[in-house]
């Protein structure tokens, strides 16, 4: 806890108010999540209702801010607990990192549809945000009385975090406009939110497009304890696989055997990265897509239709590792590890994952 406590410190000559002990929050939260709960509100709620919260803050007042800030400003550390606790479960073989599953889940973010808008749209409003920031503070100036002098000052945060937010904004829109230009659609449609410029618009489990975030999670076969988390703004899980390899590894110090994803995940590139990265250690274990028959000119004659090719077997251009996955998933033993994935504890315990992250990503973008 050292980390957390050496960041306290008096500031100046004056007394301030007493900061809350980072134990107590730290404790507060892993109390909370272990128990379901991923909502500082709730959690603040808690800490005045339910006598175990209660105990753990030992009669100190404890606000859902406190609780948001101090769980969003402690990223880091967070990511690094989460490498030590899979560290010494591995060491100590409580888990076992033969068999490891990816999956991909779109999580909601905090913005709606009609905060997205185009370069134009927000250099207007840029504009607009800054002239505001400027009347707010002549206000003050002009009107300096000790009575409004608080509600000036809220004022003026809440216009000086608008212009922020529309100047982030600006600078993703070219990150918008170079995904455009890769899935063949105009540049000069790409948009981006005044209300959290990260989202992005993906397709959800529903089939509907919303502002959502891509969450990947690593999880062992045996034992459904998660051992790897990233989150993107790219809705596709296509170039996630490699890297949540590597995060793992790098994590746990052991390099797991097999690798089990859907289908949306095995790029070929993606294939030989982690060939590469585990020097053949890893195989991955996804489904083959199905060839397309062949007809017409393609088949030799006008007409005619051809079988599709056997999709177990090499293609011209496949890289060794791809072939290799290839054969691989046409083995009966393979398929029947692979009906792992599909594992109903499994699924619940990724949804139940996705809800909790769902609702801190809620909590962290709006402020609460």
């Amino acid at each position: 806890m050292s980390r957390l406590t050496e960041a306290i410190k008096a500031r100046g000559s004056n007394a301030g108010r007493a900061a809350i002990d980072p134990r107590i929050l730290f404790a507060l939260w892993l109390y909370a999540v272990l128990s379901g709960v991923g909502s500082g509100r709730e959690v603040a709620r808690l800490t005045r209702e339910h006598d175990a919260y209660r105990w753990i803050c030992g009669g100190v007042s404890v606000n859902y801010h406190a609780l948001n800030d101090f769980r969003s400003g402690n990223e880091a550390l967070m990511d690094e607990v989460l490498t030590a606790n899979v560290a010494a479960l591995a060491a100590a073989g409580a888990i076992s990192l033969e068999r490891v599953a990816q999956d991909g889940m779109r999580v909601r973010a905090d913005a709606g549809a009609a905060s997205f808008r185009g370069e134009a749209a927000l250099e207007q409003h840029l504009a607009e945000a800054g002239e505001l920031v400027r009347e707010v503070k002549q206000r003050a100036k002009d009107e300096p009385g000790a009575s409004s002098r608080r509600s000036q000052a809220a004022r003026q945060r809440a216009a000086e975090e608008r212009e922020e937010r529309i100047r982030a904004a600006l600078e993703q829109l070219p990150q918008v406009q170079a995904a455009k230009r890769r899935n063949g659609d105009k540049p000069q449609d790409a948009r981006a939110s005044t209300t959290d410029a990260d989202a992005r618009v993906m397709k959800m489990g529903d089939g509907g497009f919303r502002p959502a975030f891509n969450v990947q999670l690593a999880t062992t076969c045996e034992d459904q304890v998660i051992v790897g988390v990233a989150v993107s703004n790219v809705g596709s899980d296509m170039a996630q696989m490699a890297p949540m390899v590597e995060q793992v590894i790098e994590r746990s110090g052991s390099t797991p055997a097999q690798w089990l994803v859907d289908g949306g995940f095995p790029a070929h590139e993606q294939i030989d990265a982690v060939h590469e990265r585990t020097q053949g250690k890893t195989q991955v274990l996804a489904p083959v897509p199905e060839p397309r028959a062949k007809t017409g000119k393609d088949a030799g004659n006008e007409g005619d239709e051809m079988p599709p090719p056997d999709k177990h077997q090499p293609k011209e251009g496949d890289s060794g590792p791809v072939a290799q996955w290839r054969a691989r998933m046409a083995g009966e033993d393979i398929k029947e590890i692979y009906k792992q994935r599909a594992a109903k504890e499994w699924r619940e315990a990724m949804n139940q994952f996705a809800i909790l992250y769902e609702e801190r990503f809620t909590a962290a973008h709006a402020g609460r």
